[in-house]
């Protein structure tokens, strides 16, 4: 499966980071977290620190592109085969960084991707 790190990951249920992590879970994907705050969510614990994950294939983002700038070379390092831009994260700044470390950039939304099994 496509470990995926849902980076912005909130404990508030209203967003969409919380939706994604259960989302996620609920796929049998396997599924860290980084945000805030830390806590568990769908029983996946989220951290607060920038941990060297291994095997890493999606990052899926829910920081705004100001927020991104603090974990480019952590997302880099982690060397994922792509990153999801959710709406609102939009970053052609970061899009530039990524393709030139040949991962693949998509602008989308989680949520929907995993709903019609496109994920």
């Amino acid at each position: 499966m496509k470990k995926t790190l849902v980076l912005g990951a909130s404990l508030k249920p209203s967003r969409y980071s919380h939706l994604a992590i259960n989302r996620l879970v609920g796929k049998e994907v396997p599924t860290v977290a980084i945000g805030l705050r830390k806590g568990v969510v769908s029983g996946v614990d989220i951290e607060t620190d920038m941990i060297p994950f291994e095997n890493i294939h999606t990052v899926t983002l829910y920081l705004n592109p100001k927020r991104q700038e603090a974990y480019y070379e952590y997302i880099l390092s982690l060397q994922p085969n792509r990153v999801i831009f959710n709406p609102g994260t939009e970053n052609p700044e970061f899009f530039e960084m990524l393709r030139k470390h040949n991962i693949e950039v998509d602008v989308a939304c989680t949520l929907v991707l995993l709903g019609s099994n496109q994920y």
